[in-house]
């Protein structure tokens, strides 16, 4: 249920009465009952609850409990993001992102994001990290840097695997091959294969950790088994490092 969480979240700052509404809402969500959450979040969005409002939008975006109605969202996201709700600015940007019922715009969902960033957010934080060092510009990799960490120290495991990269390859700080190995060490502990697929090359070098081709090997494939795409380059090296190396001469 971790990406419910994450798309709708809870309002800690509701009153006892909103919250109260809010729990139940939420335990309809985590039954699979989104009818019973809507018309639970219905009044507090009507109220100009941000957070019930975001909720309902996220809703009409992936078609839960309601035909899935893109214009809807966006009204509704639109609601919560202009009252401040940083789940709801981080759900909008993602329809500017998508271009989803609105034109598509990287410039207004950057803005959305670092909105909800700057509130704390982490998945927001995330994605506002992986947009700006995406875009290129080598004069946005500092707050890359800087939201990639504040994400990953909230436990986002994609902001570990990215931290990883920017230290192996000095975008927005000094190259430092340890430090790249310890970030991928702490995103595949978190669940990212990408992590686990670059520790595993790191293995296999020698960079930033002593070389030892069969655990390598072993990373490599378990984050190819994972899903990641990362590990491919470096399984044909990794098998020939582990090959006996045939009978002396």
């Amino acid at each position: 249920m971790r990406w419910l969480k994450c798309l709708f979240g809870r309002d800690e700052a509701a009153d006892d009465d909103t919250a109260v509404t809010m729990a139940k809402a939420t335990a309809a969500v985590e039954r699979g009952d989104h009818p019973a959450a809507l018309a639970l979040w219905g009044p507090l969005a009507q109220a100009g609850i941000g957070r019930a409002q975001n909720n309902i939008g996220a809703c009409f975006a992936e078609g839960l409990g309601v035909e899935r109605d893109p214009t809807l969202a966006l009204r509704w996201l639109t609601l919560a993001a202009e009252s401040g709700d940083p789940v709801g600015q981080r759900n909008l940007a993602a329809l500017h992102f998508k271009g989803e019922g609105v034109a598509q715009s990287d410039a207004e969902a950057i803005r959305l994001y670092r909105l909800a960033a700057e509130q704390g957010d982490a998945p927001a934080q995330d994605m506002l990290s992986w947009m700006l060092l995406e875009g290129g510009n080598a004069a946005d990799r500092a707050e890359a840097l800087r939201w990639a960490e504040a994400a990953a120290e909230a436990g986002i495991a994609t902001s570990m695997t990215r931290l990883g990269m920017m230290h192996h390859d000095a975008l927005g700080v000094e190259r430092d091959a340890g430090a790249a190995a310890q970030w991928w060490q702490r995103g595949m502990v978190a669940g990212d294969p990408d992590s686990e697929a670059m520790l595993g090359a790191a293995t296999l070098l020698g960079q930033g950790v002593p070389a030892d081709a069969e655990r390598a090997l072993a990373l490599l494939l378990a984050a190819e088994g994972k899903g990641s795409q990362l590990a491919a380059p470096f399984l044909k090296a990794a098998r020939a490092a582990v090959a006996p190396s045939g009978p002396p001469p």
